[in-house]
């Protein structure tokens, strides 16, 4: 009998996409809606730094943990539970009370409160999905373009926040937004539980044909000397480490832009609304594209060049190239110059995702969720402090400084890229990348 042929693997990619969306529409909400919400509220630029600190706070805590709840449970329970803390969280959020109800300090602590939980709920999503799905899912060295389309996903979800919220505002204020997206999160935990499994060989789907392709190039057997506690081992791996500082320079860019673009746009070049929210849109659609080509591109380069230099060359030129846009962009007086200068930069750091994420699962193999974890959490330390120090360096210098600090952080991203080693296991455990 021939062997049966299938591709549940892309219908998991596919949900995985989904998810990424999904899980970015109910995070940046609050970036978007911000100002409108600021005011309402009666809270100034510094609380809402403080807002948009604590979601980064939360989500930054729980990355590790996260990736672990995720190889402890399995990614088919663990992200079905966090899908439904979302949609209960997002929920809380558009119920909390005005300030003719209780003071400012408490409108701001509950938002400070619910922003940190919705952190730490969304966590585990990329190492989970990313780290331990994609890496347990496809074959060696085809990590790159599932983690690049995942990010498609992200920047596609982020995109089409912008424009329906700013219309949803517009209609039904800045709470029944809220309330109008809710539903999302439980249609997504719904779908994932039922069509996700943790491992392709558990899926009645899945045939033969398809399980060989996904385990070629593999350890005999992943799971063989496995003891307890040894995924202890990525917190201690040097280059793991150097891919966790990397990633806290590059998303220092990406935090500048997911906090601040939309508040930037109306407040410093004196967009319009609804103008912002398209402009936003584009932005996150060009970092759709640019995550896309830095997938298709991250598999070429491990194929061609291996784990060693090919994602690492992709990502630290890429870097570079972020340095100089955003320094462009942040010094252009026509606005839409500016904007345009800046979306290219945005697309840099999106060209970046695949090489990360595909080079932490070839060093960390079973362990890539919780190797994943640790660098998501370098990754999203940053959107804490950058929170903060973005608003008061753009108080104290202006916001071409504020904006041009990201330049630093990619330049040392950059040059991190040349002393990682991705062709070098912690398990010792040899793997062979598909021609």
């Amino acid at each position: 009998m021939t062997p049966r042929r299938t591709g549940i693997r892309w219908l998991v990619l596919a949900l995985i996409i989904l998810a990424s969306g999904v899980s970015y529409i109910l995070r940046t909400n609050v970036s978007v809606i911000g100002e409108t919400m600021m005011t309402d509220l009666g809270l100034n630029e510094i609380q809402l730094g403080m807002i948009f600190s604590a979601f980064a706070a939360g989500y930054a805590i729980f990355q590790f943990p996260g990736g672990v709840f995720g190889e402890k449970t399995g990614a088919r329970f663990a992200l079905t539970v966090a899908a439904v803390a979302w949609g209960v969280l997002t929920l809380l959020t558009a119920l909390i009370p005005g300030s003719d109800t209780i003071s400012i300090g408490g409108v701001l602590t509950m938002l400070i409160v619910v922003r940190f939980l919705v952190g730490a709920t969304h966590a585990p999503v990329f190492p989970v999905a990313c780290g331990g799905v994609i890496s347990r899912w496809f074959p060696v060295g085809s990590w790159g373009l599932p983690n690049g389309l995942s990010s498609t996903g992200l920047t596609l979800g982020a995109a089409a926040t912008a424009p329906f919220l700013v219309w949803l505002m517009e209609m039904y204020g800045w709470r029944g937004s809220l309330l109008i997206s809710t539903p999302i999160a439980f249609i997504l935990a719904i779908a994932w539980w039922f069509i996700v499994r943790n491992d392709p060989a558990d899926h009645p789907l899945v045939g033969p044909e398809e399980l060989t392709l996904i385990n070629t190039g593999r350890p005999p057997d992943e799971s063989a000397g496995k003891t307890r506690g040894d995924w202890k081992q990525v917190i201690r791996n040097r280059d793991i480490l150097l891919l966790t500082v990397s990633y806290f320079c590059m998303n220092y860019v990406f935090y500048l832009f997911f906090n601040w673009f939309f508040f930037y746009l109306v407040d410093v070049k004196e967009f319009a609304a609804q103008e912002a929210g398209s402009l936003m849109a584009a932005l996150w659609v060009i970092g759709a594209i640019g995550a896309t080509i830095g997938g298709f591109s991250c598999d070429r380069l491990i194929g061609r060049f291996g784990f060693r230099w090919g994602p690492g060359g992709m990502a630290s030129i890429s870097l570079f190239l972020c340095a100089a846009f955003l320094v462009a962009g942040a010094l252009a007086n026509n606005p839409y110059v500016a904007v345009v200068l800046l979306c290219i930069c945005f697309a840099c750091t999106q060209i970046t995702e695949a090489a990360f994420w595909a080079t932490a699962i070839a060093i960390s193999g079973k362990h890539a969720a919780a190797a994943t974890g640790i660098m998501n959490t370098g990754g999203n330390v940053v959107g804490f402090i950058g929170g903060m120090l973005v608003p008061v360096t753009a108080k104290m210098f202006g916001w071409v400084t504020a904006m041009s600090t990201g330049a630093i952080f990619a330049f040392v991203g950059a040059v991190i890229w040349l002393f990682i080693r991705g062709d070098r296991p912690m398990l010792d455990q040899s793997i062979e990348p598909r021609n």
